[in-house]
């Protein structure tokens, strides 16, 4: 049985690399009483897979694992076990069960939802979201091109970002209503917003282009943004929050003639519905709406 686990990453937690989540996850999965199934061979391992490694320092609300258990608790059960095993900076969100033949999120991951503010003592982007607004209209919209040259491990390449950001808008981060609308779980952001003010603290919202063809950090678009607007770019100057990860909404994410075949009537009978309803197709959907609770 496939199982896919969305989690929280933040406070303390988001200095811990990828390497050692994963450690972290092994552990914490045997003191849950997972039945986890592993792999055979010399040296068994558990069966288990990360959609897009989190950059150290990056805080998330939208983390996905996949595993292969032989037999499960309900969602509601094992999510109870799991959390009471886990540190703080560290919450379990969903526990789905996904189809005997489904992709793993790995190979499914074709964008993520960021958030990104300054951080106090900073030089800020704007002084206020609507300021933010007009910037971002003239960097994103007022640019057919937007050409960076990226350091990869061997070279240096120029590519252009442009195709690269699905979406990028300015909001108001004391707003109570937006941060619910784009999906912000984060305790820590929300403790700051607990009280709604007139106090306008601008940040940004961006869609980008995820997956191991085409990836985009959101410091690449940050630094260029500074950039074109003249404004010193400070690597650790910028709070930097995954909100959501997504694939394809017409990537077929099961394998099998047969089983692809069944999901492709589906997807076409939801658009057609779509259609008939006058609302447009989502492009994307969230690694987790590829599951069910058990």
């Amino acid at each position: 049985m496939n199982i896919r686990i969305k989690f929280q990453k933040y406070g303390v937690m988001k200095f811990i690399g990828h390497l050692d989540m994963m450690r972290y996850f092994q552990k914490a999965i045997r003191r849950a009483d997972i039945d986890i199934a592993y792999s055979e061979g010399y040296s068994p391992h558990q069966i288990m897979s990360f959609a897009a490694p989190l950059g150290v320092g990056v805080t998330s609300d939208g983390e996905y694992l996949d595993i292969e258990v032989k037999s499960s608790k309900s969602s509601k059960a094992s999510m109870q076990s799991l959390n009471e095993t886990m540190a703080e900076g560290i919450t379990i969100l969903e526990y789905r069960k996904l189809p005997d033949t489904a992709k793993t999120s790995m190979s499914l991951v074709a964008a993520a939802d960021y958030l990104v503010y300054q951080k106090p003592g900073y030089c800020p982007l704007a002084d206020t979201s609507t300021q933010l607004q007009a910037k971002v209209e003239a960097f994103y919209e007022g640019q057919s091109h937007i050409y960076i040259t990226k350091q990869t491990k061997k070279r240096e390449i120029e590519m252009d970002l442009k195709p690269l950001i699905y979406e990028m808008k300015a909001i108001n981060l004391n707003q109570k209503q937006t941060l619910a609308r784009i999906g912000v779980k984060n305790p820590q952001i929300l403790a700051a917003c607990q009280e709604e003010t007139t106090e306008d603290t601008p940040a940004l919202f961006l869609k980008l282009c995820t997956g191991s063809a085409d990836n985009v950090k959101p410091e690449l678009v940050l630094e260029a943004f500074c950039r074109f607007h003249g404004i010193s770019y400070e690597p650790s100057g910028s709070y930097i929050h995954r909100l959501e990860v997504y694939a394809r909404a017409d990537d077929i994410p099961v394998k099998g003639e047969q089983e692809r075949q069944v999901y492709a009537d589906n997807l076409n009978h939801q658009r057609e519905l779509c259609q008939q309803q006058g609302i447009e197709f989502p492009k994307f959907l969230a690694l987790g709406e590829l599951g069910i609770d058990i």
